[in-house]
């Protein structure tokens, strides 16, 4: 399959997942979700902090459980939001309580609290977003995002013309990290292909302590100010991997009057946050919802996945969303040359070297 059927069929079907959602957002979900209950199977999620529309990893998840309920009326769903860390513990305790028949953890800081009460309670089970297997009984959901922001650094770097891009993480945890690996990677391997020397600002895989990170996944602010900042400081395509934070850098782009683009992370970002894709050059997706909702099937089918999956750009979990309004503005030639690297990781001739990856 090439190159741009592929990444066209990912946004298609993130199109999908998102219109799903966004019909059902302007009544709460949770009254939609019970509306279509009577399920036998009761599907639970559990979501991180920002919301359920969070135009990131909560909302593409949640969009996952929804589609499960509507491919199949026999899975009644639910979910309970985090306002911090804190709720964490109580909320997978409570859906153990409401004898979910499955529990869906969304985000990898979750993973100490999900392990807890997974060993505390071996009859339930979990899957979680973002993280690897703690258990028997806990089905790990994680993606190596590092292939797919290696294409998009490799794309800023093309695209620049400052010579300067920049990225920086809502915190130092490695569902961020190796996103930013990634984008690192993919600037350093089109320097040395092409002779240049573009610059990253925001993180070094090689000095990962001296990183950019807004403390955040939800303040706007934060985010508008560091993309503020590193376009003061040359930077013309900025890759925030924050969740709602990044829709400041946005905002950023927006005010910049189209001196500043962004790379979107986990979904197409013209989907999700369509205010901003006239300054959006591409997303670095990964198949939240495609997962979660495979896992639901297959678990409402008696068939309780365990281990881990991983999404990567062999089997579609990870991609590039299309350029949208910047399709005729990237030269073809580097298209080209972004499906040779896609294939060359693919088949492994260029190798990634994030410490943070996933492994098989």
């Amino acid at each position: 399959m090439g190159h741009h059927k592929q990444i066209g069929i990912a946004s298609a079907c993130l199109a999908v997942v998102f219109t799903v959602s966004a019909c059902g957002a302007k009544a709460d979900p949770r009254s939609e979700a019970a509306s279509a209950g009577g399920g036998s199977f009761k599907a639970c999620m559990v979501l991180d902090t920002g919301g359920v529309n969070d135009r990131s990893f909560n909302q593409t998840s949640y969009a996952g459980m929804v589609a499960a309920n509507k491919a199949n009326p026999g899975i009644d769903i639910s979910y309970v939001p985090s306002n911090s860390q804190n709720d964490y513990l109580p909320n997978l305790n409570a859906m153990v309580a409401k004898k979910c028949d499955a529990t869906v953890a969304v985000g990898g800081l979750m993973s100490s609290a999900v392990a807890q009460v997974a060993k505390a309670n071996p009859a339930s089970r979990f899957a979680e977003v973002d993280s690897a297997s703690t258990a028997p009984n806990v089905y790990g959901l994680q993606y190596n995002t590092a292939q797919g922001a290696f294409l998009g650094g490799y794309l800023a770097a093309g695209m620049t013309k400052t010579g300067t891009v920049a990225t920086f993480g809502g915190r130092n945890i490695p569902p961020v990290t190796t996103y930013m690996d990634g984008f690192w990677e993919g600037v350093q391997y089109y320097n040395a292909q092409n002779g240049k020397n573009v610059r990253v600002l925001g993180w070094n895989e090689k000095d990962p302590k001296a990183g950019t990170f807004a403390q955040s996944f939800t303040d706007q602010n934060k985010g508008k100010q560091i993309t503020q900042t590193f376009a003061q400081q040359g930077a013309d395509v900025v890759f925030p991997v924050a969740a709602g934070t990044g829709l400041g850098a946005g905002a950023a782009a927006a005010e910049s009057g189209g001196k500043v683009a962004v790379i979107w992370v986990d979904t197409d970002g013209c989907v999700s946050a369509p205010q901003y894709c006239a300054y959006i050059l591409t997303s670095v997706t990964k198949n939240l919802s495609g997962s979660v909702e495979k896992y639901l099937t297959e678990a409402a089918a008696g068939r309780f996945p365990t281990g881990s999956y991983i999404g990567t750009l062999a089997n579609e979990g990870i991609g590039l969303a299309p350029f949208h309004e910047f399709a005729s503005k990237v030269p073809q030639s580097l298209q080209d040359r972004l499906a040779a690297v896609r294939q060359g990781i693919v088949d492994g001739s260029i190798e990634i070297t994030s410490p943070t990856q996933p492994k098989n």
